[in-house]
């Protein structure tokens, strides 16, 4: 008789959910090689190699997080490690935001994107210098800093990794150069093919010589330019020139944009996050697509050499000061403002697939695909949340990350970027 391990691995006794597939419930999770081979209700009596109890826990598909920032050195402090926004805290595919450029893409593909253990894919810029120190230097992202047909032709060129094109839709560089770097970063989107991520939210301070900007202008001009599967970042910014208006409404615009146009829309947490501005947001009918984290050198505590961190650079760019958070704490903010579990999993599971369209590989828990799987611990309680703009709040429920396997190896997630929970 032959009693070899028909599995490598058995993930057993947890609850799985995978929107893509529609599956919730105790079902057993097993894994041979890189692929997943088994998804059923009880897979106790089939031989293992190993097996993981995760009962009490929540078995989903590999975690997308749809807005990195893991240009490292050539984005300065702002990025970070791929593996510790990646696969140690229970995320198997990250998307960096306009971090490389048309000439910069060959340094993230060999020093960034395959030595990490992470599935790291981007947004190419449509500017020259990319994510250059952080976007620290508004004076680089003017027109003269873009060339439409090289960029064009690099991000045909890298296709396995390009996956859209990021530009910034914000009133401090419309008081530069108005919205003409829009128009080219369209005009790269459509003759690649790719989707236009626009970030939103004031970013540079107003030049000096222009007047006072107008951010309701702003999204006026801007939603025109964008086409349907086009991507809005940051609805719940609390900067000027978002999803709210200055009189303090959802702009009309954005909204049949939304509801009308397929217009697509990604958290991008980051530096922008606001429960005021989400619930405003949220109870206007908007709910987003993806659900990207925007961790960054400027919003994360950096471990230093002897384990601590050092905070020198965001206290002088007051712009990024933002409470602890990593992805899981994204999901459970949202939680917390009323959005369903399998909502909020799909956003950073068969949604973020669908928009790098990757439905075909990623962001689902089927036999065949990817052994690409995130384990989670949603836990019930008295969490302290707190925003970007100082607001505090008391969440019962708190997701984090346990492990994950990517293509079949497991990860523990130990990355010293999970924010230490905090008990209200």
């Amino acid at each position: 008789m032959d009693i070899r391990p028909q599995f490598d691995l058995v993930i057993e006794n947890g609850t799985l959910l995978d929107p893509a597939s529609g599956r919730h419930g105790r079902f057993d999770l097993a894994v041979a090689g890189e692929r997943i081979v088994a998804v059923e209700p009880n897979l106790s009596t089939r031989p293992a190699a190993e097996r993981i109890d995760a009962s009490g826990q929540l078995v989903i598909p590999g975690m997308i997080d749809t807005h990195a920032h893991v240009y490292r050195h050539v984005t300065g402090r702002f990025g970070l490690d791929p593996d510790l926004v990646g696969v140690r805290s229970g995320v198997t595919t990250l998307v960096d935001q306009g971090g490389p450029s048309c000439m910069t893409i060959g340094g993230f593909r060999h020093y960034v994107s395959e030595p990490a253990r992470t599935r790291t894919l981007c947004y190419i810029s449509c500017y020259l210098v990319g994510g250059l120190e952080g976007h620290l230097y508004p004076d680089l992202y003017g027109p003269i800093g873009v060339n439409a047909e090289h960029t064009i032709r690099v991000a045909g060129e890298n296709l396995d990794l390009v996956k859209g094109i990021k530009a910034h839709a914000e009133i401090g560089g419309q008081s530069r150069w108005g919205l003409e770097v829009i128009k080219i970063g369209k005009r790269i989107s459509r003759e690649t093919g790719l989707p236009l991520y626009i970030h939103l939210g004031q970013l540079w301070p107003t030049a000096d010589s222009a007047p006072i900007p107008d951010a309701d202008e702003l999204i006026r001009e801007l939603v025109p330019i964008m086409e349907p599967g086009d991507i809005l970042a940051h609805p719940f910014t609390r900067h000027p020139g978002g999803f709210v208006s200055e009189s303090g409404e959802i702009h009309p615009i954005l909204l049949e944009a939304v509801r009308e146009r397929g217009l697509k829309v990604d958290v991008g947490h980051g530096s922008h996050f606001s429960f005021d501005v989400a619930r405003k947001v949220l109870e206007a009918g908007i709910e987003p697509f993806t659900l990207g984290a925007d961790m960054h050198g400027y919003n994360v505590q950096i471990p230093d050499a002897d384990g601590t961190g050092s905070d020198d650079v965001r206290k002088a760019n007051p712009f990024f000061g933002v409470a602890p958070f990593n992805l899981t704490i994204a999901m459970t903010e949202l939680l917390h403002l009323g959005l369903p579990l399998e909502r909020v999993v799909a956003m950073v599971t068969s949604n973020a697939a669908r928009l790098l369209r990757l439905e075909d590989e990623l962001g689902s828990l089927a036999p065949g695909r990817i052994a690409d799987v995130s384990v989670l611990k949603v836990e019930s309680g008295r969490f302290k949340l707190s925003d970007n703009s100082g607001v505090e709040v008391v969440s019962d429920k708190l997701v984090r990350p346990v492990f994950c396997l990517r293509a079949g190896e497991r990860f523990d997630a130990d990355s010293p970027f999970i924010p230490a929970a905090i008990a209200a």
